[in-house]
């Protein structure tokens, strides 16, 4: 049942009609559990309220289906309207994007450009910039795209997901590069011919994966809400010595937030997901298929209204 429930909701996301309607309708419905506003003003007071309570935050602009320059463009303002944020009130505060929504689909050379953009304003405010992982048939474009940013800039880092064969492949390609990478299990609907099928399979290679990047000596997001990964990370660096600046937990807002500041509080670096704007039908579809039990939350909020 369960996985019947993450396939539909999967297959729910991609739904282009759905997407504009929660446009039109705004954060109705429970999405307002996992996103913060559809503003930079909105996510700022969020990102403030959990910078008070110890926490640090990264901060997305949610944006699906970028077909056009005109809309990659205006993703791109988004960003960088972000980033003089954090630097001008001085958030405790990251940003990440997704390289669709920066143009990857449309050239290679207009993604270039805007991710250039980007990164020069991110340097000036102090703001490091993670580029998400999308599905599989968009992994080695970003990958590719990593490495030549950052023979340009050390500011940027990107994700590794622990569901896909290739990954500890690309941990050991990528190591010369010195990365900042956040390590997560995966929320995309992939073929067996490319990535696990099994849950237990996929827990195994993310300790792998996190041991492989830690030992490798690089900075470190291990991006879970699962306590079993969580403890594993915690003896790993006690076993091995490893210092609490080079790594930091990542979860997702509205999701265990009380784990959060738990985390916080034994000392470790915790890092919220705070993404915003007015499409987030997609984001909150796969936040549903993560983890189907966040459906209840959803209904008890619909309930309410």
């Amino acid at each position: 049942m369960e996985r019947l429930l993450r396939d539909s909701f999967l297959f729910l996301s991609k739904n282009r009609t759905l997407t504009k309607l929660a446009k039109r309708y705004g954060l109705r419905f429970g999405a307002s559990r996992f996103v913060a506003g559809e503003t930079i003003e909105q996510a700022a007071a969020i990102i403030k309220e959990l910078n008070q309570k110890g926490l640090a935050v990264t901060i997305d602009y949610l944006g699906e289906f970028v077909k056009t320059e005109r809309e990659a463009n205006e993703m791109v303002n988004q960003s960088l309207e972000a980033i003089r944020r954090i630097g001008r009130e001085g958030l405790d505060s990251q940003l990440s994007l997704k390289l669709t929504s920066m143009g990857l689909d449309i050239s290679d050379e207009l993604v270039m450009n805007h991710m250039r953009r980007i990164l020069s304003v991110a340097k000036e405010n102090g703001v490091f910039v993670t580029i998400d992982m999308e599905d599989f048939s968009r992994c080695q474009k970003t990958i590719d795209i990593l490495k030549r940013l950052r023979e340009e800039y050390d500011n940027v880092g990107t994700v590794i997901q622990a569901y896909l064969y290739r990954s500890q492949k690309d941990i050991e390609e990528l190591d010369s590069y010195e990365p900042n990478l956040r390590l997560v299990k995966g929320a995309y609907k992939e073929a067996a011919t490319v990535a696990f099928p099994d849950k237990k399979d996929v827990d195994d290679n993310f300790r792998k994966i996190i041991k492989q990047h830690l030992l490798n000596g690089h900075y470190t997001a291990v991006a879970t809400h699962d306590d079993a990964i969580i403890e594993y990370t915690k003896q790993l660096v006690q076993e091995k010595g490893i210092s609490l600046n080079q790594f930091e937990f990542q979860m997702l807002y509205g999701i265990r937030p009380e784990r959060q500041l738990e985390l916080a509080l034994e000392g470790y670096k915790m890092r919220v997901y705070v993404p915003y704007g007015m499409d987030w039908y997609g984001y909150f579809m796969r936040r549903l298929a993560e983890r189907p039990a966040n459906v209840i939350f959803v209904l008890k909020g619909i309930l309410k209204k």
